[in-house]
């Protein structure tokens, strides 16, 4: 199917709310990891979210371009083709955008989908993100409003953070202690702020002791509890239907009972990189590890050039990745679950 449109990625966040699972967003680099991406969901008959973030569009642009809004138009693109050849729903998001570089990646994004839907064109992305969690909140939702009732205009749903996501990443860290945990009160604001733009779709990166990267289980200490205390507080003052559609950030070494956990309390997403990066790495260190003398030319001969044909390896962390994609998948319980041919 085609990339969701608006009223569809509504429908899959909706329905992961009320049915208590959520969908794998991943980051891609690269035409080879979105490919992959495709392959595990449709593996899986799940809809899900491929994601660029300021890091991944960079790099996509090339070495010498360094361009994140053209290397994640790129990838948005290619996945807009692609997409069409699986028989599931996918929604394109953008990653973690801080403040100091939201006029050169997420505002050149949003001119994009507009210049598009001028011509008749669907959207180049569904939804992107506004990291504003390093400033204190006022200054964060003074940003964070006007940027969505512009994206409200053009079908766009917008993903804030309140609270810090611990560790690195992309190059950009993180704070500590208790700016690890959002309060009901940030939560409060949240939508007291938010929820004035009429008509508008908005996510909540809410933390609860995330940390990017990658640990062992019990180093990062999460405390779900925290998304339930949250969720009832805005319950409490506005009523059912404001309770938040949550992102879970930082979820690397978490263990299935604290990601279950935080579904459980209204995650209709989580971020997966970290581990999906190994994923697509480990085959290929196997693979040159094994064929060493294949994929280099050692003492004058002249190598296997099966071995070091890119393809060769390329496919292997390709498979690999979409694997993983199908544990994320079953982690979050959205196995089986795509609206393209009705799911469960």
């Amino acid at each position: 199917m085609p990339v969701a449109d608006y009223k569809t990625y509504c429908r899959m966040l909706d329905r992961a709310r009320e049915k208590k699972f959520a969908y794998p967003a991943i980051n891609v680099t690269s035409m080879t990891t979105a490919n992959a991406v495709l392959k595990g969901l449709a593996a899986s008959r799940s809809d899900g979210i491929i994601q660029v973030s300021t890091g991944g569009g960079t790099f996509a642009s090339g070495i010498d371009v360094k361009d994140m809004a053209l290397g994640a138009i790129s990838i948005a693109e290619h996945v807009h083709r692609v997409a069409t050849r699986y028989p599931i729903y996918v929604a394109l998001h953008t990653d973690h955008c801080q403040a100091r570089v939201l006029d050169s990646f997420v505002l050149p994004l949003v001119a994009e989908t507009e210049r598009r839907r001028a011509a008749g064109l669907p959207n180049l992305f569904n939804s992107h993100m506004f990291d504003g969690s390093a400033l204190p909140l006022k200054e964060n939702l003074d940003i964070a409003a006007p940027l969505l009732e512009r994206c409200q205009k053009s079908e766009i749903i917008l993903e804030v953070e309140a609270g810090v996501v611990g560790g690195t990443e992309d190059g950009v860290s993180g704070g500590g202690g208790e700016k690890l945990y959002t309060t009901p009160e940030d939560m409060l604001e949240v939508h007291r702020r938010l929820s004035a733009v009429r008509g508008a779709r908005f996510l909540l990166a809410a933390t609860f002791g995330n940390v990017h990267g990658v640990y062992k289980p019990g180093q990062v200490k999460l405390k779900p509890a925290i998304l339930k205390e949250g969720q009832a507080a805005v319950e409490k003052a506005y009523g059912p239907a404001a309770r938040f559609a949550l992102v879970f950030h930082g979820g690397s070494g978490s263990t299935l009972s604290e990601i279950r956990e935080a579904v459980d309390y209204g995650v209709v997403k989580m971020n997966i990189d970290t581990d999906t990066q190994y994923a697509f790495t480990r085959p290929i260190a196997d693979h040159m590890f094994k064929h060493y003398d294949g994929v280099l030319k050692l003492d004058g001969e002249v190598g296997n050039k099966e071995k070091y044909d890119p393809r060769t390896y390329m496919k292997l962390g390709e498979a690999a990745l979409a694997q993983r994609v199908q544990k994320a998948v079953a982690d979050l319980r959205s196995e089986g679950t795509t609206l393209f041919d009705g799911g469960r």
